[in-house]
C-alpha cells in the first residue's frame, strides 16, 4: 500500500509548521474538553434523575393518602416535591448555568485554538498517535475508512 491510500487524510494530517509541543498542548486542550462533554453527561443524567424521582413523588403522595397516612402524604407533598435542588435552583437551572457558564466559553476557545493554531485540523495528536501504533499492510490497521479492505461477501447464490 502506498502512503497516499493508506495514510491519514488531509483533515488529519499536521499542517506544515505546527511543532510537536503544539499538537501535544492541542491533544491535552482536547482530552479536558472532552472530560467535560463526560461530565456535562453526568449532568443532565443528574438532571433526569432527579426530576424522575421528584415525578414519582406524586405517586408516592397518593399512596400514603390511600394508605391511612395523610400527614405524611402532605409532608412529602410540602417539603420534599418541588424542592430547589439548591437554593433557587431546579436541576435544569443549573444545567442552563453550567452551558453558559463554562461549557460553552471551554468549547468556542477549543474550537478557537484549533482554529488558530492547526488550520482548523482536529484530534491530530490521536492520528499521529495511530499512525504510530499500526502495523503497515494488516487489513486491520487501516488509516482511514475508505482504505479498509472491504468484506468478503458469501455465495451469492
Amino acid at each position: 500500500m502506498t502512503g497516499h491510500h493508506d495514510g491519514p487524510d488531509r483533515a488529519h494530517r499536521r499542517p506544515e509548521g505546527v511543532s510537536d509541543e503544539t499538537v501535544e498542548a492541542l491533544g491535552s486542550l482536547s482530552k479536558a474538553l472532552e472530560t467535560t462533554e463526560r461530565a456535562r453527561g453526568h449532568l443532565y443524567s443528574f438532571h433526569q434523575l432527579t426530576g424522575t424521582a421528584d415525578l414519582e413523588l406524586d405517586r408516592a403522595v397518593e399512596l400514603l393518602r390511600k394508605a391511612g397516612h395523610p400527614d405524611w402524604a402532605e409532608t412529602v407533598r410540602t417539603q420534599v416535591l418541588g424542592r430547589n435542588v439548591i437554593p433557587g435552583h431546579w436541576t435544569f437551572q443549573i444545567v442552563e448555568a453550567y452551558d453558559t457558564t463554562y461549557y460553552q466559553p471551554f468549547k468556542e476557545i477549543e474550537q478557537g485554538a484549533v482554529e488558530e493554531l492547526a488550520d482548523g485540523r482536529d484530534h491530530l495528536y490521536e492520528a499521529e498517535m495511530k499512525e504510530s501504533r499500526r502495523t503497515a499492510g494488516h487489513p486491520d490497521h487501516t488509516a482511514r475508512p475508505d482504505s479498509a479492505p472491504r468484506p468478503r461477501g458469501g455465495d451469492a447464490r
